[in-house]
């Protein structure tokens, strides 16, 4: 299946239903009264976050989405039947916004989350309501509120904590096939990858990751050359980017420093944000080259392209060096997600001794002594 990201919707909720002035009519009761019942609500629409949908395809052919309209009331106190809601399910990294304002309405983060999109209308007031000691046979009756209606653009960011980058043909498609669980198409021509991938890397019992794979970058990516920035949304979610660079290009005119640099200076255009993340450098094709030349090439590189993080060389194709480079990933993810924690269980606690805390100003303490 193709790969949908983006999708345009209209979201219609349904009207409230209208309440009536009615009056009962019964036998041996000439006098009986007001008896309008109430409108019912009209459906809303609401947004679930499903972890077993990957893509947007659906709302692609399926672009409007109407909730019916609550029943009118009835006399003898029958309230009209409230219709019922509609529940879009999307897959988890999805954004809604207002296509309209640009506002954005919901972020769906986590499986099972529920964002309402469109309210739908409250019910109108029957007579019974508007009864008193001055007003005993009421004629007033309220008219059902209209449903909201929206035009949202959605969005999907792949939730990954890993993700890749690098130029076409720099041979990420064949690492992700090596550590995890993806099949990517793979072929000696550039573009090869035309939508992102995802892979679950399993370490161990237990232990794994998702990584991200996108179409390979070029100069000109940000002003719309290639393909690459159109999927670089997804990038902005991970943890951590490897940028994997081809140590062996088919063209002895490319130079893997000047390629590495243009796409450093595509991600700034693009988003800043996206250069600050953690990012390792991954060295790859290193069978290609001549033994003897490995380590002055890698040298060569690191030195000419300013580099200080840490780097790893690899074969993807032969996956040597992909094992630590995996063990090492783990260890990342794990340190950071403990120190997550850590942050959490501190900010948690110096909350509660704040609530427990007693402040001797307070005209409280004053009265408790």
């Amino acid at each position: 299946m193709k790969f949908i990201d983006e999708a345009k919707i209209e979201v219609i909720a349904g009207d409230g239903g209208n309440g009536v002035a009615s009056f009962c009519r019964e036998k041996f009761r000439p006098f009986g009264g007001p008896d309008g019942g109430d409108g019912g609500k009209g459906g809303s629409i609401w947004a679930v976050a499903d972890r077993n949908i990957n893509t947007l395809v659906d709302y692609r052919y399926s672009k409007l989405h109407k909730a019916r309209d609550g029943e009118n009331g009835r006399g003898a106190d029958c309230y009209g039947k409230g219709a019922d809601d509609i529940m879009l399910r999307m897959p988890v990294g999805t954004l809604i916004a207002d296509h309209l304002t640009g506002e954005i309405i919901a972020d769906l983060t986590e499986h099972g989350q529920v964002e309402l999109l469109a309210k739908g209308g409250e019910g109108g007031w029957g007579n019974i309501h508007f009864k008193s000691s001055t007003n005993r046979a009421p004629r007033q009756k309220g008219d059902g509120k209209p449903g909201e209606r929206r035009e949202l653009q959605l969005e999907l960011k792949v939730l990954a904590d890993v993700g890749l980058l690098g130029m076409p043909n720099a041979g990420k498609s064949t690492f992700i096939t090596a550590v995890s669980n993806a099949r990517p198409k793979i072929a000696d021509y550039p573009f090869t990858t035309l939508h992102p991938n995802l892979g679950v890397v399993r370490v161990g019992h237990e232990k794994s990751f998702v990584i991200a794979d996108i179409p390979g970058l070029i100069e000109g990516a940000a002003d719309g050359a290639g393909l690459g920035v159109q999927f670089l949304r997804h990038l902005q979610r991970t943890g951590l980017l490897l940028h994997v660079v081809d140590l062996a290009p088919f063209d002895d005119t490319v130079d893997p420093v000047k390629e590495a640099k243009a796409l450093v200076k595509e991600l700034k255009k693009y988003d800043e944000a996206l250069v600050e993340k953690p990012r390792w450098l991954v060295l790859n094709k290193l069978d290609v080259v001549p033994e003897d030349e490995r380590k002055k090439r890698v040298k060569d590189f690191v030195k000419r392209f300013g580099w200080k993080a840490p780097v790893f060389e690899i074969s993807a194709l032969n996956r040597d060096g992909c094992e630590d480079l995996v063990m090492a990933i783990y260890a990342h993810l794990a340190e950071k997600k403990q120190n997550e924690h850590r942050a959490e269980e501190t900010s948690m606690t110096e909350e509660a001794r704040g609530i427990n805390s007693i402040d001797p100003d307070d005209p409280r303490f004053k009265l408790m002594e």
